[in-house]
Protein backbone atom coordinates (compact mmCIF):
# COMPACT_ATOMS: atom_id res chain seq x y z
CA UNK A 1 0.00 0.00 0.00
CA UNK A 2 2.81 2.36 1.00
CA UNK A 3 4.59 1.82 -2.31
CA UNK A 4 1.78 2.10 -4.41
CA UNK A 5 0.74 5.16 -2.45
CA UNK A 6 4.45 6.34 -3.78
CA UNK A 7 4.26 5.76 -7.57
CA UNK A 8 0.77 7.49 -6.94
CA UNK A 9 2.55 10.92 -6.10
CA UNK A 10 5.74 10.74 -8.37
CA UNK A 11 4.69 8.87 -11.33
CA UNK A 12 7.26 5.67 -11.26
CA UNK A 13 9.39 4.59 -8.61
CA UNK A 14 12.64 3.43 -9.87
CA UNK A 15 14.35 0.69 -7.26
CA UNK A 16 17.39 1.36 -8.78
CA UNK A 17 20.35 -1.58 -7.29
CA UNK A 18 20.12 -2.19 -3.84
CA UNK A 19 17.45 -0.87 -1.05
CA UNK A 20 20.07 -1.05 1.36
CA UNK A 21 21.44 3.03 1.52
CA UNK A 22 24.89 1.87 2.33
CA UNK A 23 25.11 -0.48 -0.77
CA UNK A 24 23.69 2.29 -3.16
CA UNK A 25 26.84 4.40 -2.48
CA UNK A 26 28.86 2.41 -4.24
CA UNK A 27 27.30 1.99 -7.29
CA UNK A 28 26.71 5.77 -7.64
CA UNK A 29 30.45 6.43 -7.23
CA UNK A 30 31.24 3.74 -9.70
CA UNK A 31 28.37 5.81 -12.11
CA UNK A 32 30.25 8.69 -11.39
CA UNK A 33 33.51 7.87 -12.31
CA UNK A 34 32.44 6.09 -15.42
CA UNK A 35 30.52 8.96 -16.69
CA UNK A 36 33.66 11.38 -15.76
CA UNK A 37 35.16 9.27 -18.09
CA UNK A 38 32.78 8.87 -21.00
CA UNK A 39 32.74 12.63 -20.69
CA UNK A 40 36.35 13.71 -20.84
CA UNK A 41 37.09 11.05 -23.48
CA UNK A 42 34.63 11.64 -25.76
CA UNK A 43 35.22 15.55 -25.30
CA UNK A 44 38.25 14.92 -26.20
CA UNK A 45 37.79 12.67 -29.56
CA UNK A 46 35.05 15.72 -30.34
CA UNK A 47 37.64 18.77 -29.79
CA UNK A 48 40.31 16.64 -31.89
CA UNK A 49 38.24 15.48 -34.88
CA UNK A 50 37.21 19.09 -35.22
CA UNK A 51 40.71 21.40 -34.51
CA UNK A 52 43.06 19.14 -36.08
CA UNK A 53 43.18 19.32 -39.67
CA UNK A 54 44.39 15.79 -40.09
CA UNK A 55 41.52 14.29 -39.01
CA UNK A 56 38.68 15.82 -41.57
CA UNK A 57 38.28 12.83 -43.59
CA UNK A 58 34.47 11.23 -43.56
CA UNK A 59 36.02 8.22 -40.72
CA UNK A 60 36.93 10.85 -38.35
CA UNK A 61 33.29 13.27 -38.76
CA UNK A 62 31.80 10.26 -38.30
CA UNK A 63 33.31 9.33 -35.78
CA UNK A 64 32.67 12.72 -33.90
CA UNK A 65 29.63 12.27 -34.32
CA UNK A 66 29.72 8.70 -32.71
CA UNK A 67 30.95 10.62 -29.84
CA UNK A 68 28.27 13.18 -29.77
CA UNK A 69 25.83 10.07 -29.47
CA UNK A 70 27.67 8.55 -26.68
CA UNK A 71 27.47 11.58 -24.95
CA UNK A 72 24.00 11.93 -24.93
CA UNK A 73 23.33 8.25 -24.88
CA UNK A 74 25.39 8.10 -21.16
CA UNK A 75 23.88 11.39 -19.94
CA UNK A 76 20.04 9.97 -20.73
CA UNK A 77 20.69 7.23 -17.62
CA UNK A 78 23.53 7.85 -15.45
CA UNK A 79 23.09 10.92 -13.82
CA UNK A 80 19.84 9.75 -13.45
CA UNK A 81 20.83 6.72 -11.68
CA UNK A 82 23.83 8.78 -9.41
CA UNK A 83 21.05 11.35 -7.83
CA UNK A 84 18.77 8.22 -7.29
CA UNK A 85 21.56 6.77 -5.33
CA UNK A 86 22.59 9.50 -3.85
CA UNK A 87 19.54 10.81 -2.57
CA UNK A 88 17.51 7.61 -2.04
CA UNK A 89 14.53 9.03 -3.66
CA UNK A 90 13.54 6.64 -6.98
CA UNK A 91 10.36 8.38 -7.77
CA UNK A 92 10.69 9.97 -11.59
CA UNK A 93 7.85 11.60 -12.72
CA UNK A 94 5.36 10.18 -15.77
CA UNK A 95 6.83 13.14 -18.21
CA UNK A 96 10.69 12.72 -17.09
CA UNK A 97 9.88 8.62 -17.52
CA UNK A 98 8.75 9.40 -21.02
CA UNK A 99 11.01 11.85 -21.92
CA UNK A 100 14.42 9.54 -21.01
CA UNK A 101 12.54 6.38 -23.24
CA UNK A 102 12.21 8.87 -26.34
CA UNK A 103 15.93 10.05 -25.82
CA UNK A 104 17.47 6.51 -24.99
CA UNK A 105 15.53 4.39 -27.88
CA UNK A 106 16.39 7.38 -30.25
CA UNK A 107 20.04 7.46 -29.54
CA UNK A 108 19.87 4.18 -29.26
CA UNK A 109 18.98 3.45 -32.37
CA UNK A 110 21.02 6.65 -33.59
CA UNK A 111 24.07 4.86 -32.78
CA UNK A 112 23.11 1.44 -34.65
CA UNK A 113 22.65 3.64 -37.84
CA UNK A 114 25.84 5.35 -37.56
CA UNK A 115 27.90 2.50 -36.66
CA UNK A 116 26.41 1.19 -39.86
CA UNK A 117 27.57 4.54 -41.98
CA UNK A 118 30.66 4.06 -40.60
CA UNK A 119 31.08 0.57 -41.61
CA UNK A 120 30.31 1.35 -45.26
CA UNK A 121 32.78 4.52 -45.27
CA UNK A 122 35.96 1.61 -44.29
CA UNK A 123 34.13 -0.67 -47.10
CA UNK A 124 34.10 2.33 -49.59
CA UNK A 125 37.87 3.36 -48.49
CA UNK A 126 39.42 -0.39 -48.59
CA UNK A 127 37.96 -1.65 -51.10
CA UNK A 128 36.73 1.05 -53.32
CA UNK A 129 39.70 3.47 -52.82
CA UNK A 130 39.59 4.88 -56.56
CA UNK A 131 36.36 6.21 -56.41
CA UNK A 132 36.12 6.75 -52.25
CA UNK A 133 36.11 10.63 -52.80
CA UNK A 134 33.44 10.24 -55.36
CA UNK A 135 31.28 8.15 -52.88
CA UNK A 136 31.64 10.12 -49.22
CA UNK A 137 31.82 13.57 -50.42
CA UNK A 138 31.22 16.21 -47.81
CA UNK A 139 27.76 16.33 -48.65
CA UNK A 140 27.11 12.67 -49.23
CA UNK A 141 28.08 12.61 -45.60
CA UNK A 142 26.11 15.63 -44.42
CA UNK A 143 23.14 13.83 -45.59
CA UNK A 144 24.25 10.40 -43.99
CA UNK A 145 24.53 12.25 -40.86
CA UNK A 146 21.09 14.04 -40.97
CA UNK A 147 20.12 10.51 -42.02
CA UNK A 148 21.02 9.14 -38.82
CA UNK A 149 19.80 11.52 -36.77
CA UNK A 150 16.15 11.52 -38.22
CA UNK A 151 16.07 7.74 -37.98
CA UNK A 152 17.06 7.96 -34.46
CA UNK A 153 14.05 10.72 -33.81
CA UNK A 154 11.73 8.36 -35.47
CA UNK A 155 12.72 5.68 -33.66
CA UNK A 156 12.30 7.42 -30.34
CA UNK A 157 8.67 8.75 -31.46
CA UNK A 158 7.24 5.45 -32.63
CA UNK A 159 8.80 3.35 -28.62
CA UNK A 160 7.66 6.24 -26.91
CA UNK A 161 4.18 6.68 -28.49
CA UNK A 162 3.30 2.96 -28.32
CA UNK A 163 4.98 2.27 -24.37
CA UNK A 164 3.23 5.47 -23.15
CA UNK A 165 -0.51 4.43 -24.87
CA UNK A 166 -0.11 1.34 -21.87
CA UNK A 167 -2.33 1.64 -19.40
CA UNK A 168 -0.38 0.72 -16.26
CA UNK A 169 -1.07 -0.80 -12.83
CA UNK A 170 -1.32 1.27 -9.98
CA UNK A 171 2.15 0.30 -8.29
CA UNK A 172 4.62 1.89 -11.25
CA UNK A 173 7.90 0.25 -9.81
CA UNK A 174 10.47 -0.17 -12.36
CA UNK A 175 13.36 -3.09 -11.23
CA UNK A 176 16.06 -1.17 -12.95
CA UNK A 177 18.04 1.99 -12.95
CA UNK A 178 16.28 3.80 -15.48
CA UNK A 179 12.58 3.55 -17.62
CA UNK A 180 13.68 0.20 -19.34
CA UNK A 181 11.11 -0.49 -22.12
CA UNK A 182 10.97 -4.49 -21.20
CA UNK A 183 10.61 -3.71 -17.25
CA UNK A 184 7.34 -1.18 -18.29
CA UNK A 185 6.02 -3.63 -20.28
CA UNK A 186 5.44 -5.44 -17.28
CA UNK A 187 3.50 -2.82 -15.48
CA UNK A 188 0.81 -3.10 -18.23
CA UNK A 189 -2.64 -4.45 -16.61
CA UNK A 190 -3.80 -5.77 -20.24
CA UNK A 191 -2.49 -6.77 -23.49
CA UNK A 192 -2.56 -2.95 -24.68
CA UNK A 193 1.14 -3.74 -25.19
CA UNK A 194 1.25 -5.24 -28.56
CA UNK A 195 1.61 -2.22 -30.31
CA UNK A 196 5.50 -1.91 -28.54
CA UNK A 197 5.98 -5.46 -29.68
CA UNK A 198 5.01 -4.35 -33.37
CA UNK A 199 7.43 -1.25 -33.13
CA UNK A 200 10.04 -3.62 -31.68
CA UNK A 201 9.45 -6.19 -34.51
CA UNK A 202 9.74 -3.54 -37.06
CA UNK A 203 13.06 -2.11 -35.41
CA UNK A 204 14.40 -5.53 -34.96
CA UNK A 205 14.22 -6.05 -39.10
CA UNK A 206 15.69 -2.63 -39.59
CA UNK A 207 18.07 -3.55 -37.35
CA UNK A 208 18.87 -6.98 -38.88
CA UNK A 209 19.11 -4.79 -42.04
CA UNK A 210 21.74 -3.26 -40.47
CA UNK A 211 23.72 -5.44 -39.17
CA UNK A 212 23.61 -7.82 -42.52
CA UNK A 213 24.97 -4.56 -44.36
CA UNK A 214 28.04 -4.22 -41.70
CA UNK A 215 28.44 -7.97 -42.53
CA UNK A 216 28.48 -7.74 -46.02
CA UNK A 217 31.11 -4.86 -45.79
CA UNK A 218 33.24 -6.17 -43.27
CA UNK A 219 33.35 -9.76 -45.70
CA UNK A 220 34.83 -7.70 -48.94
CA UNK A 221 37.16 -5.72 -46.31
CA UNK A 222 38.67 -8.74 -45.33
CA UNK A 223 39.22 -10.14 -48.22
CA UNK A 224 40.33 -7.48 -49.40
CA UNK A 225 43.09 -6.65 -46.30
CA UNK A 226 44.27 -10.21 -46.53
CA UNK A 227 45.69 -9.29 -50.49
CA UNK A 228 47.46 -6.81 -49.20
CA UNK A 229 51.36 -7.76 -49.92
CA UNK A 230 52.55 -5.54 -47.39
CA UNK A 231 52.36 -5.90 -43.92
CA UNK A 232 52.33 -2.76 -42.53
CA UNK A 233 49.63 -1.89 -45.18
CA UNK A 234 47.34 -4.68 -43.85
CA UNK A 235 48.38 -3.37 -40.14
CA UNK A 236 46.82 -0.18 -41.01
CA UNK A 237 43.76 -1.27 -42.45
CA UNK A 238 43.25 -3.43 -39.48
CA UNK A 239 44.03 -0.77 -37.10
CA UNK A 240 41.05 1.36 -38.28
CA UNK A 241 38.81 -1.91 -39.13
CA UNK A 242 38.99 -3.81 -36.66
CA UNK A 243 38.08 -1.24 -33.10
CA UNK A 244 35.11 -0.50 -35.48
CA UNK A 245 34.30 -4.40 -35.73
CA UNK A 246 34.45 -4.55 -31.77
CA UNK A 247 32.38 -1.80 -31.10
CA UNK A 248 29.50 -2.61 -32.98
CA UNK A 249 29.29 -6.23 -32.40
CA UNK A 250 29.53 -5.20 -28.58
CA UNK A 251 26.81 -2.88 -29.01
CA UNK A 252 24.70 -4.74 -30.69
CA UNK A 253 25.04 -8.52 -28.87
CA UNK A 254 23.98 -6.45 -25.47
CA UNK A 255 21.34 -4.84 -27.08
CA UNK A 256 19.36 -7.98 -28.85
CA UNK A 257 20.42 -10.27 -25.86
CA UNK A 258 18.70 -7.66 -23.27
CA UNK A 259 15.69 -6.93 -25.44
CA UNK A 260 15.23 -11.17 -25.88
CA UNK A 261 15.48 -12.57 -22.45
CA UNK A 262 12.78 -12.41 -20.23
CA UNK A 263 11.78 -10.03 -17.28
CA UNK A 264 11.61 -10.71 -14.30
CA UNK A 265 9.88 -9.28 -11.33
CA UNK A 266 13.08 -9.49 -8.97
CA UNK A 267 16.13 -8.85 -11.49
CA UNK A 268 18.79 -10.32 -10.16
CA UNK A 269 22.43 -9.28 -10.25
CA UNK A 270 23.33 -10.60 -14.07
CA UNK A 271 20.33 -8.41 -15.23
CA UNK A 272 21.68 -5.38 -14.03
CA UNK A 273 25.14 -5.89 -15.29
CA UNK A 274 23.44 -6.96 -18.91
CA UNK A 275 22.03 -3.43 -18.73
CA UNK A 276 25.19 -1.79 -17.57
CA UNK A 277 27.33 -3.35 -20.89
CA UNK A 278 24.77 -1.60 -23.34
CA UNK A 279 24.35 1.59 -21.28
CA UNK A 280 27.15 2.44 -19.96
CA UNK A 281 29.73 0.06 -20.99
CA UNK A 282 29.67 1.42 -24.89
CA UNK A 283 29.93 4.91 -24.45
CA UNK A 284 33.17 5.04 -22.10
CA UNK A 285 34.84 2.13 -23.72
CA UNK A 286 34.49 3.60 -27.37
CA UNK A 287 37.15 6.70 -27.04
CA UNK A 288 39.70 4.19 -25.51
CA UNK A 289 39.23 1.92 -28.60
CA UNK A 290 38.96 4.58 -30.90
CA UNK A 291 42.48 6.61 -29.93
CA UNK A 292 44.80 3.35 -28.71
CA UNK A 293 44.33 1.52 -31.86
CA UNK A 294 44.91 4.30 -34.20
CA UNK A 295 48.05 6.39 -35.09
CA UNK A 296 47.07 9.58 -35.81
CA UNK A 297 43.89 9.67 -33.82
CA UNK A 298 47.11 9.07 -30.79
CA UNK A 299 49.40 11.22 -32.66
CA UNK A 300 46.61 13.86 -32.07
CA UNK A 301 45.81 13.27 -28.70
CA UNK A 302 49.64 13.79 -28.46
CA UNK A 303 49.57 17.02 -29.60
CA UNK A 304 46.59 18.64 -27.90
CA UNK A 305 47.50 17.26 -24.74
CA UNK A 306 51.38 17.34 -24.37
CA UNK A 307 52.25 20.09 -27.21
CA UNK A 308 48.71 22.02 -26.77
CA UNK A 309 48.73 22.77 -31.31
CA UNK A 310 47.97 21.23 -34.47
CA UNK A 311 49.16 20.75 -37.50
CA UNK A 312 47.79 22.87 -40.76
CA UNK A 313 47.93 20.18 -43.46
CA UNK A 314 44.19 18.93 -44.83
CA UNK A 315 44.19 15.24 -45.51
CA UNK A 316 40.75 14.04 -46.95
CA UNK A 317 41.68 10.93 -47.30
CA UNK A 318 43.44 8.77 -43.88
CA UNK A 319 43.06 4.87 -43.14
CA UNK A 320 45.33 5.18 -40.10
Amino acid sequence: MVMANVTTTCGFLLMGFSNTRELQILPALLFLLMYLSALAGNVIIIAVTTLDQHLQSPMYYFLKHLSFLDLAFISVTVPQSIDTSLTGNGCISHGQCMLQVFFFTSLAWAEVAILTVMSYDRYAAICLPLHYEAIMDPRACEWAVIAVWLSGGTSGILYTAATFSITFWRAKVIHQFFCDIPQLLKLSCSKDYLGVIGVAAFMTVLALICFISIAHSYIHIFSTVLRIPSAEGRSKAFSTCLPHLFVVSFFLSMGIFEFLKSTSDSPTAFDIMISLFYTVVPPTQNPIIYSLRNKTMREALRKLLLDGEFTKKKTFLSYC
